[in-house]
């Protein structure tokens, strides 16, 4: 009997040394995470920054303040690549790298995902209770981030010569002799404005209007509601324009600013979450990134949607 118990008391505790033992060994092998120096901190009102700071910095900074338990592997694997990824996407600590209107754009971008609950990531703060925000924290965000919206004059002149000056240039310009494509090879799609529109947004923080298309396959999905995820063949199109408003408060569709694609294949775009990111500004189309990982960019801004197939604006009629 004796001898019965020590061989189930082994069979327990030979398997946890052998796990302790690869645990430990792991701990030889833990990425290095650093802070490198903060070049231009972003310049908000004080209790703005006080909440961006406790839950945003720790991956959105060169500010990150790692726990004891965030050290250890495999942990800290996932918080290096959360942290490179939220720095890559938004830095704090790099704000003076942007230009005054992206900064105010990254702001009403970073503040509207707070708003809908799709940052600070869930995991993260099961992790960091700390970091979650309370409903006056995000009033105070919200407050802030209204306080920079851009007030539309009354049949504004400049906006109206914008817009005119732009239809005369197109209809003066030649046909393009190829079409434009994005540095991952994606194609400009001048059919998209013969497509369904599916919603439409305001951007307050810029003065502009976006409309929402989507090709057939898209609308055939949200007319039978399979959008989670969307199929294979899903295309939608974010065409952004000047608003224009009258005197009487009605807006209608200014100048173009540029448009925007995201094409599902979860085959082709898997390193990508299953989407393809191209974005084409001014009516010249010219494509926007360096070379092809500015979808890194693209991908880190839709992350957080990721109980929506990524994809933001949800379709007006479901």
């Amino acid at each position: 009997m004796k001898k019965h118990k020590w061989y189930q008391r082994k069979v327990v505790i030979i398997p946890v040394v052998i796990l302790s033992g690869v645990v430990l060994a792991m701990q030889f092998f833990r990425p290095v995470i650093i802070n490198p120096p903060v070049t231009g901190d972003v310049k908000v009102p004080h209790e703005v920054q006080a909440i961006l700071k406790n839950s945003c910095y720790d991956c959105h900074s060169n500010e990150t303040n790692l726990s004891w338990y965030d050290k250890i592997v495999p942990v800290s694997w996932l918080v290096a690549q959360h942290i490179k990824e939220g720095r890559s996407g938004l830095n704090f600590s790099k704000w003076d790298e942007l230009s005054p209107a992206d900064q105010k754009a990254k702001l009403w971008e970073s503040i509207n995902q707070i708003s809908q609950g799709a940052m600070p990531l869930q995991s993260y703060t099961l992790a960091h209770p700390q970091a979650k925000l309370s409903h006056k924290d995000i009033k105070v965000l919200e407050n802030y981030i209204w306080s920079l919206r851009v007030d539309n004059k009354p049949q504004d002149t400049s906006k109206i010569k914008a817009l005119n000056d732009q239809a005369e240039a197109v209809k003066k310009a030649q046909k393009l002799a190829e079409i434009p494509k994005s540095p991952n090879g994606i194609a400009y799609i001048a059919d998209y404005k013969n497509w369904a529109v599916i919603s439409t947004t305001q951007r307050l923080d810029n003065g502009t209007m976006r409309i929402i298309f989507g090709n057939d396959i898209a609308m055939k999905a949200i007319k039978e509601k399979k959008i989670s995820p969307w199929p294979n063949g899903s295309i939608l199109a974010k065409a952004a324009f000047d608003e224009i408003e009258d005197t009487e408060g009605n807006i209608s569709q200014g100048a173009f600013k540029q448009v925007e694609f995201m094409v599902k294949d979860d085959k082709k775009y898997r390193k990508t979450n299953g989407w393809g990111f191209s974005r084409f500004k001014t009516p010249a189309m010219v494509p926007y990134g360096k070379n092809a990982n500015f979808v890194i960019e693209c991908m880190n801004c839709h992350q957080p949607m990721e109980k929506n197939d990524y994809v933001f604006t949800l379709p007006i009629r479901q």
